[in-house]
């Protein structure tokens, strides 16, 4: 093989792989963007039921998510100077900040993966003792509020089912009123409709409460899984294509200088 068709094969790659990273950057934003808006949908559309669970976990991931979106932004504006002025120094830094952000988001994808396999089991060890310890309670406001939507959201009443919060400090307080299940739980909420705990002015749910909840977060996990994983190999192929246009610099750069 000549030199001269030698340096051209190589002239050709370097070109190809310019545009590649370019196709690249522009998915990477995309996924970023994704990654960004899952983040910030689980904290703020998801937030209420957060006081119910016993672990951070599901917080976490979201919180992991957010920031590997935000680096995105960075990460790819640095690639696209680094691609058009073929610097081997910024490509480099740009090789290390693809690899941070696939592990940070390789991070969130298994802790999403983890906290998805203890789900049902957390829900049915603290979700009950949580609802009917806290409910209505000082300084258990939180709690409170986040009792009432899952209950008129779900159409659920109680943990397991409404004879639960026969149990429950709230009901053996004086501020249930003559009160059986919270008002959260009936068909159509008015002032002390708790008193009547027929099926006919109550939600009557198989599994309660919790069948309910575990379902949402598990799809919800699985979203969240499914989007870092992702993108996280999508950022590994363009690290490898990183490398591979600074080896092909390195060659060019290489030979111009060997041929002086």
């Amino acid at each position: 093989m000549s030199a001269v068709y030698k340096d051209d094969q190589e002239d050709w790659l370097t070109v190809c792989l310019k545009y590649l990273l370019f196709v690249f950057n522009f998915l990477f934003w995309v996924g970023g963007d994704a990654v960004l808006g899952v983040g910030v949908w689980s904290l703020l559309v998801k937030s209420d039921y957060l006081s119910l669970l016993a672990s951070s976990t599901f917080a976490v991931s979201a919180y992991i998510l957010i920031l590997a979106g935000s680096l995105v932004v960075v990460t790819g504006f640095l690639g696209c100077c680094a691609v058009i002025r073929e610097q081997r120094s910024c490509l480099s830094m740009y090789f290390f900040c693809l690899l941070l952000v696939f592990l940070i988001e390789l991070v969130a994808g298994v802790l999403a993966y983890v906290y998805y396999q203890r789900l049902s089991e957390e829900l049915k060890q603290h979700l009950n003792q949580t609802m009917t310890e806290n409910y209505a309670q000082p300084g258990k406001e939180a709690v409170t509020l986040a009792v009432d939507k899952l209950q008129q959201d779900f159409k659920c009443c109680g943990s397991n089912n409404s004879h639960d919060w026969m149990e429950s400090a709230y009901v053996s307080s004086k501020h249930a009123e003559g009160r059986v299940v919270p008002d959260s739980c009936c068909k159509t909420i008015t002032l002390q409709c708790g008193k009547r705990d027929h099926p006919s002015n109550i939600y009557k749910v198989e599994g309660g409460c919790i069948t309910k909840l575990e379902q949402f977060l598990a799809d919800h996990l699985l979203v969240i899984g499914a989007v870092s994983i992702g993108v996280a190999c999508l950022q590994l192929a363009g690290a490898l294509l990183t490398a591979c246009f600074i080896y092909l610099l390195y060659k060019e750069e290489e030979d111009y200088f060997g041929a002086l």
